[in-house]
């Protein structure tokens, strides 16, 4: 089966959607938006996050062009990281994001208090 350039862009914003949304991108984003980090800084910072789930969101968020990574000829060696302008640009659309939710958490636990004690329906 051929995609046509439709199902194409379609496949890329999906891949794009499921980065962004992920359990851990946001965090490391939101992390770096004063500058560069360090690794360990990094894992110190976001709670919950495993040594291996921080090295392959770093490693993803490079590949896709919103982090830079250094390293430092150092002993023990030094890693550091930042959001390029691309990921400047992501960090800007994740605080409109971010802002929406905080404007309307309430509303939304209301509908789901609403929602979880509706009477039965069937299906």
């Amino acid at each position: 089966m051929v995609l046509n350039s439709r199902d194409s862009l379609t496949c890329q914003v999906r891949d794009v959607l499921d980065r962004v949304g992920d359990k851990w991108t946001l965090s490391v984003i939101y992390e770096l938006r004063d500058g560069s980090r360090r690794f360990t800084d990094l894992k110190r910072a976001i709670d919950g996050i495993s040594q291996r789930m921080l090295t392959v969101t770093v490693r993803s968020l490079e590949r896709d062009g919103l982090v830079e990574r250094t390293v430092y000829a150092t002993v023990p060696p030094r890693v550091d990281y930042r959001l390029t302008a691309l990921g400047q640009t992501l960090l800007k659309t994740a605080w409109e994001l971010i802002d929406w939710a905080t404007l309307h958490a309430a509303e939304i636990d209301e509908a789901r208090d609403r929602y979880d004690h509706r009477p039965p329906t069937p299906v």
